[in-house]
């Protein structure tokens, strides 16, 4: 391992002293810093995988790693183990489960949709599914107990939604009234980003902060039209006892081209295209082109082909919610929910793409409009059990909303803690989301630091961590305070940069070697004193 040596930890407070072993820790720390001005040490690549790697046997449970990477941490392991593995992750709850728990719920066959997991995608979809086909073939005892008794030969039928449950899962979800959405983004913006709320009133669906609101969102009625053009056929052939363009604007999903799709298209055609499908139907990608595949895609590229609605409907997968963090507190504004949403809009050639559900929520929707919702309750994100606990938030863009959330609810309930957040984006001139309430909250004192980064005022980019590392010495005094931190965004790069920075925060103001300071930090993650809400 190349680093630098570190300075030696000096214990300067001695243990008999008056002080807490966090704040023995800290004045250590910071004596040893006003005598040392070594600068940080970078983190290795070993070091990064141990900040994330939690010692519960499920050392693949991170969501910065490759699904091949996951996949060979798995190996030796039970098929469920390894269906765990092929997860993407996040415990995000779009399916319903946790990663765990989905995985153990395929392995007793408890549940048999392997497309449930969004953040996977098609990765996911298509490990689980050769995953699946080694279960009768998996040793005794190598899946849970549940799955040594065999499914009923006769099909039950599903029991009637509980009512007590309505709006709690994604299997029942309740009725929501869609009130309005307002432009976050000033003029020269490169992105656009919408504030929108909901009436809950009626459905009696209420939250904690920190938990996710799933929406069932349509597909747009002008794609669906150009879907049923290019098979040729009429908007009203019946399908499924609805209209093909009922079916299509409102059950299955017209993004990624599912596998199924090309292995139907294969049937139907022959000579090279028939190789093509067949390519892409097994995970390959023999033109190049297999990213930008949706089913829209994939119909203009193999546009000899005309499958029957029927089929073409059997081969599509089934629509599936999105979720997105809660922005508002239920304590604060009972009956009402809100969400800060990114609208996804790009180009694949000469064609418009869009985002499902954040167009939805941006263009198609109207205020008044009734749509299915449900609350997924957060798994390990929530405000301390003591109000008194200071809370360090880090949430870049979109990741601002639940710690808006956070700081409504505290505000609220009158919570005594300290509160200090980080925000970031591009330009502070039109990027600075819900700016007059937070000034207004540091200006009364409620939020006691607004620590902000901008990556685009100026010449060098600048980003929440680097921010962090600039204010090292009071984070690490928080820290010392019990502080919990925050984080929420993006998995792949920003989660994992604040969390190095913290690394180096811990080893440069906290005397400890590189090592030492990525154990303090995996600890805060044991201690649930250091939580992330990422995608």
């Amino acid at each position: 391992m190349n680093q630098m040596t570190p300075p030696p930890k000096l214990e300067i407070i001695p243990a008999s002293a008056p002080f807490s072993e966090a704040q023995r820790s800290w004045l250590n720390g910071f004596f040893a810093g006003l005598l040392s001005d070594a600068p940080a040490t970078p983190l290795s690549a070993e070091q990064g995988a141990a900040i994330m790697e939690e010692d519960d046997g499920a050392p693949w449970h991170d969501q910065t790693m490759p699904i091949a990477d996951r996949m060979k941490l798995a190996e030796g392991k039970p098929v469920r183990r390894k269906m765990m593995a092929a997860m993407a992750q996040q415990d995000c709850g779009q399916c319903g489960y946790n990663c765990n728990d989905y995985s153990d719920a395929i392995a007793s066959k408890a549940e048999a949709r392997l497309n449930l997991c969004v953040p996977g995608g098609k990765e996911t979809a298509r490990m689980l599914k050769s995953l699946y086909e080694q279960l009768d073939k998996a040793p005794a005892g190598a899946a849970p107990a549940a799955a040594a008794t065999p499914a009923a030969a006769e099909p039950v039928e599903a029991a009637a939604p509980d009512p007590s449950t309505l709006g709690r899962s994604r299997d029942n979800p309740a009725p929501a009234v869609f009130l309005g959405r307002r432009l976050l983004n000033g003029k020269g913006s490169e992105k656009e980003t919408w504030h929108i709320d909901f009436d809950l009133s009626g459905c009696g669906l209420d939250y904690v902060v920190g938990d996710s609101f799933g929406i069932f969102a349509s597909n747009d009625l002008g794609h669906v039209d150009q879907i049923i053009a290019l098979l040729g056929a009429s908007h009203t052939t019946e399908v499924r006892g609805k209209t093909l363009r009922e079916v299509l604007q409102y059950d299955v999903s017209l993004a990624p081209a599912p596998d199924s799709l090309f292995e139907l298209m294969s049937y139907l055609t022959g000579g090279a295209e028939r190789a093509k499908a067949r390519a892409l139907a097994q995970g390959e990608d023999p033109d190049g082109d297999a990213a930008t595949l949706d089913v829209m895609a994939a119909l203009q590229k193999f546009s000899r082909v005309r499958p029957h609605p029927e089929a073409f409907i059997e081969a599509l997968e089934p629509l599936q919610p999105r979720l997105y963090s809660i922005s508002s507190s239920h304590n604060a504004t009972p009956g009402k929910l809100s969400l800060t949403v990114d609208v996804v809009r790009y180009m694949v050639g000469k064609r418009k793409r869009h985002g499902l559900a954040s167009s939805f929520l941006a263009d198609r929707i109207q205020p008044g409009d009734e749509l299915k919702v449900y609350v997924q309750k957060a798994h390990g994100f929530a405000l301390p059990d003591n109000p008194e606990t200071p809370i360090i938030m880090v949430g870049p863009g979109t990741g601002v909303a639940p710690f808006r959330a956070f700081l409504h609810d505290r505000k609220a309930t009158k919570a005594p803690g300290k509160n200090w957040l980080f925000f970031g984006h591009q330009r502070s001139g039109s990027d600075f989301f819900y700016a007059d309430e937070l000034n207004g909250m540091k200006a009364e004192g409620f939020l006691t630091r607004l620590s902000l980064a901008w990556s685009r005022d100026a010449g060098e980019k600048f980003y929440v961590q680097d921010r962090m590392r600039e204010v090292g010495r009071d984070v690490w005094t928080w820290l010392a305070e019990g502080a919990h931190v925050y984080v929420c965004g993006d998995a792949k790069r920003m989660a994992k940069d604040v969390e190095r920075a913290l690394v180096d925060i811990a080893a440069q103001h906290g005397a400890r070697s590189t090592d030492e300071a990525v154990m303090f930090v995996s600890e805060l993650k044991k201690k649930g004193r250091f939580q992330l809400d990422v995608y």
